[in-house]
């Protein structure tokens, strides 16, 4: 059962949205896959049992056959580009990058073409034009390449960005399972639920910009596991809440 106090926050806030006869839409990007797991399998059933559009950001240069086979079978699913190894080229002392400004841009831009082309050819009908930075960082001179390499959206953390949106389109994730800097489990559940109310108001305020939410189903602990069942449970029972597919954020 759900918490009621927990979720409270954002039931409220969607019957807002209901009053007002406006739609909240949602967006699911998760990152790292590169072959089928269990971890993997359970977020697919999730996500087909609330009818829940999953954008899965590919890593090129480790995926596997095996992931393409599987994902044929899976109407609901897209593929993006999640740069070419995930590897850290930055030093100690800086923030994990890999499309940094420690490589050559030409260098960087190759990978990032064979990463297109090898994830666009093992998944010819899930594939989508959109890059997804690992550790959501890319250096500005790199990113003023990407309408070149065919890239037809970029997508990282966090609100958009003037100067990214007007080299090409933005489809950011803005809410993060994950304490990354703290326990490395899931993150407390009020806290997600109060960060999502404020993206909510946020577009109430303003833009309709569609609310990505951003999971790593290889590190999922339970606790992450029954927030993203609740958030599907409460968001499909909200006539205001609608999931998005990454065509349509196209």
């Amino acid at each position: 059962m759900m918490d009621e106090v927990t979720w409270q926050p954002l039931q409220d806030e969607l019957k807002r949205w209901t009053n007002a006869n406006r739609i909240a839409r949602f967006w699911l990007r998760d990152d790292d896959a590169v072959e089928p797991t269990a971890a993997l399998e359970r977020l697919m059933a999730l996500c087909d049992t609330y009818q829940v559009p999953l954008t899965l950001a590919v890593i090129p240069a480790h995926v596997n056959e095996q992931l393409a086979r599987r994902l044929a079978q899976e109407a609901g699913v897209n593929v993006a580009v999640h740069g070419w190894s995930h590897e850290n080229h930055a030093s100690a002392n800086e923030k994990k990058q890999e499309l940094g400004p420690h490589r050559a841009p030409a260098v960087m831009s190759a990978e990032l073409v064979d990463g297109y082309r090898r994830l666009e050819k093992l998944f010819p009908n899930r594939f989508v034009p959109v890059l997804v930075p690992p550790w959501n960082r890319i250096d500005p001179v790199l990113l003023k390449e990407l309408p070149n390499l065919d890239f037809g959206a970029l997508s990282v953390f966090g609100p958009p960005n003037e100067k990214v949106m007007s080299v090409l389109p933005v489809v950011n994730t803005h809410v993060d399972l994950m304490d990354w800097h703290g326990t490395r489990g899931c993150k407390d559940h009020g806290q997600l639920v109060e960060a999502i109310v404020t993206e909510l108001r946020l577009r109430c305020a303003s833009s309709d910009e569609p609310i990505g939410i951003l999971t790593h189903h290889l590190v999922h602990d339970e606790s992450a596991w029954d927030f993203l069942q609740k958030l599907f449970a409460l968001i499909a029972a909200a006539p205001a809440g609608r999931w998005i597919s990454p065509w349509e954020l196209l």
